[in-house]
């Protein structure tokens, strides 16, 4: 495991916890160093770019994984493309999100490794809230990440896809989108995919013997599990943030084996309205059998969208605090 968020200048390591390097931050209002560990502000407070790692993916070309961090539990942030949110060199746009959600949001999308990048470094640079973070990335040895295949227990990451006899994706994001839709102000668009997983092929003293493939009831996950370990900095707890969906009841009822898909604006003029943020799926440990997932997506405005489509398997948000095994997707809605 390895993440880089831009924060202040120092490097952190732990039984547990893996590294976690916190970049170098460029200037106009610095955070001041240590916020990391602050509890979260409902508003007014810092965005932090995060660099997850970097690896290879099913072709066999490497990309660069990269989420953040908002501060602001109360406040989502909608920053366009330009001087406030840009990729450099090379950008400013790279693909990554203007609109933000709260807590901190893992893996939101990736960048294909330039062949040309060699020892060069890109840079994300946020500002929100008069705070202007930057992390700098590259395909430096230390955060290179195993996206398929989780070593401890030999979990991979679910499976999703947007037509029944469609290709399936898995891991990292490795197109900018991979399904267009149309739509109008205020009428709903029909969001249907498909997924499917299958449970870890290690088996821990936690899991009863089986789980869930063997058709036994599973064990309940222990509250919060959905949501990724703290990190530990200078004896100081940094929360890992609000889960995606919700967490809490949906969190209780998720069981070892079941995985999830969670629809999120990533791009838009507008406010988005989805029907079902999260939806809960079984598949009996069946790695062949996918499951439909469908909702709907109702927009304020005309104009462009991308939502994200990120699916959660029995490690929960961000792997647990690995970087494996989830997998994420963009669609893009044109709204008239």
């Amino acid at each position: 495991m390895a993440t880089a968020v831009a924060a202040a200048s120092f490097v952190i390591s732990g039984a547990g916890l893996g590294t976690v390097a916190l970049a170098e931050v460029a200037q106009v209002r610095t955070p001041p160093q240590g916020v990391l560990a602050e509890p979260l502000g409902g508003s007014g407070e810092a965005l932090y770019p995060a660099f997850e790692g970097w690896g290879p993916i099913k072709d066999g070309s490497s990309v660069l994984l990269l989420g953040y961090f908002n501060r602001n539990k109360d406040q989502s942030l909608d920053i366009p493309i330009g001087p406030d949110n840009r990729i450099e060199p090379g950008g400013p746009d790279f693909g990554q999100p203007t609109h933000f959600h709260p807590g901190r949001q893992y893996g939101v999308f990736a960048i294909p490794v330039p062949k040309d990048l060699g020892t060069k470094r890109l840079t994300w640079t946020l500002t929100a809230n008069g705070h202007t973070s930057t992390v700098s990335f590259w395909t430096n040895p230390p955060y290179w990440i195993d996206f398929f295949k989780n070593t401890a227990n030999g979990n991979e990451p679910p499976r999703i896809k947007v037509a029944e006899a469609g290709p399936e994706y898995m891991g990292p994001p490795r197109e900018r989108f991979v399904q267009t839709l149309s739509g109008a102000v205020g009428q709903p668009v029909t969001l249907t995919a498909w997924a499917a997983d299958q449970p870890p092929t290690t088996v821990f003293e936690s899991t009863p013997p089986g789980g869930a493939a063997a058709g036994r009831e599973p064990a309940a996950r222990p509250s919060g599990a959905t949501e990724p370990p703290p990190a530990i900095i200078g004896g100081r707890v940094i929360s890992g943030g609000a889960a995606p969906g919700g967490g809490g009841g949906a969190a209780a009822r998720e069981r070892r084996g079941d995985f999830r898909v969670l629809w999120k604006k990533y791009r838009g003029p507008g406010t988005v309205k989805i029907a079902d943020q999260t939806l809960a799926l079984e598949n009996g440990g069946d790695a062949r059998k996918f499951v439909e997932a469908r909702t709907t997506a109702t927009f304020s405005a005309p104009g462009t969208y991308w939502l994200r489509a990120q699916v959660n398997d029995s490690s929960g948000d961000g792997g647990g605090g690995d970087q494996c095994c989830w997998t994420t997707i963009h669609v893009v809605v044109n709204v008239k």
